[in-house]
């Protein structure tokens, strides 16, 4: 067993795991909560794979909240998926209670631990192809069809105005003008061109304000690696990281998955001029999203896709740069202005994105009717 804190082992001993615990390794690459793989040996001799994470109060002040969630929203999963005649234990995340029956372990310092059952034989990426973008987008696609019918406002909201762009803004415009740590020189170039884009930021909010987009349930963090695909048939089974699902806008879920795994890089990987939206993983996961939401999304919310992946991008820009002005408390960062490197690296691909915007809103359409043509 590698070495582990007094914290880890606590959280471990609150779990009556199978057979005999092998190991413990970090796990992933998330920037937010700490994830752990533990590995185990039952009797016969079979290897069983847990998943076990501790929320970030920092990003999660009421992870309470997020767990009520998470128990609702995978029940609600298993149900339908019984229903349509499939393997609730592939296709959705399984958890684990506590050896009192708890949905979670609270440690003394009040951090909250979940474990979760592995989904064996399926494997996850960073690194895409047309046609994994395509399943990719089938299996977001298929979430959102799945939870299209629960009550998106009984969510608890884990993240208050988590897209709230224009907000995000305001607080970015705040930090500008009190430029608490002296940084602000620094970002003068990447803060002039976001706040050049003020008028972006408002259009999916007004969208929203105006009546024209209905909240629903929405994850909320589709990138490629929350996407279980099956080892054998390489499709998208399973969506994980539940933690940011809760009412929204299904808009910024499109958005989301093309600004994080529709892009190429050319170069080396510092050089945030190098990132560039893909044309063919974009059409690839519009393919296969649409092929699962477009009869019973919206026109509207279907005209305004490719306006999430523009202004989501933006917004991660702006919440990098804020980061990085008030001293790197909510993403990690481990070297010098890392956090204004991934601002660089996200203005990058937006400029990339409003260059290539008519042929993003072509392909779209092309897919738009139900019946995928």
């Amino acid at each position: 067993m590698t070495d582990m804190t007094a914290e880890l082992r606590k959280a471990i001993q609150a779990y009556d795991l199978p057979g005999v615990l092998l190991k413990t390794e970090p796990y992933g690459d998330g920037h937010i909560n700490d994830t752990f793989c533990l590995t185990c040996r039952r009797e016969d001799g079979q290897l069983l794979h847990f998943m076990l994470q501790r929320l970030s109060r920092r990003a999660f002040p009421h992870p309470e909240e997020v767990m009520e969630n998470f128990v609702r929203i995978t029940g609600f999963l298993q149900k339908k998926i019984l229903e349509a005649g499939g393997d609730p234990a592939r296709e959705t995340l399984t958890l684990i209670r506590t050896r009192d029956g708890q949905a979670f372990y609270t440690d003394p310092r009040q951090n909250v631990w979940r474990m979760t059952a592995f989904v064996e034989g399926t494997f996850s990426l960073s690194d895409p192809t047309p046609g994994l973008m395509e399943a990719a987008g089938h299996a977001f696609g298929r979430f959102g069809r799945q939870l299209r019918d629960f009550p998106a406002e009984t969510l608890h909201e884990t993240i208050p105005s988590f897209h709230h762009t224009e907000l995000h803004l305001q607080k970015l415009k705040k930090i500008l003008r009190e430029d608490p740590l002296g940084r602000a020189a620094l970002a003068r170039t990447e803060a002039d061109f976001i706040l050049a884009r003020e008028a972006d930021c408002r259009i999916i909010t007004q969208a929203r304000r105006d009546g024209l987009l209905p909240l629903r349930v929405t994850h909320n963090d589709t990138r490629l690696s929350n996407v279980l695909f099956d080892v054998q048939s390489r499709q998208g089974i399973c969506i994980v990281d539940l933690d940011t699902t809760m009412p929204g806008l299904v808009i910024f879920d499109f958005g989301d998955a093309i600004r994080s795994a529709a892009i190429l890089q050319q170069g080396k990987k510092k050089d945030p001029e190098a990132v560039h939206l893909d044309p063919d993983l974009y059409e690839g996961f519009t393919r296969g999203f649409l092929a699962q939401t477009a009869d019973f999304l919206t026109k509207d919310e279907v005209d305004l896709l490719p306006w999430g992946a523009r202004i989501i991008t933006l917004e991660l820009a702006i919440r990098y740069l804020s980061d990085y002005l008030e001293g790197d408390h909510y993403f990690r960062s481990v070297l010098p202005q890392q956090n204004l490197l991934r601002c660089r690296r996200q203005l990058s691909l937006l400029k990339d994105m409003e260059a290539q915007f008519a042929a993003m809103q072509a392909i779209v359409q092309k897919y738009a009717a139900p019946s995928g043509a």
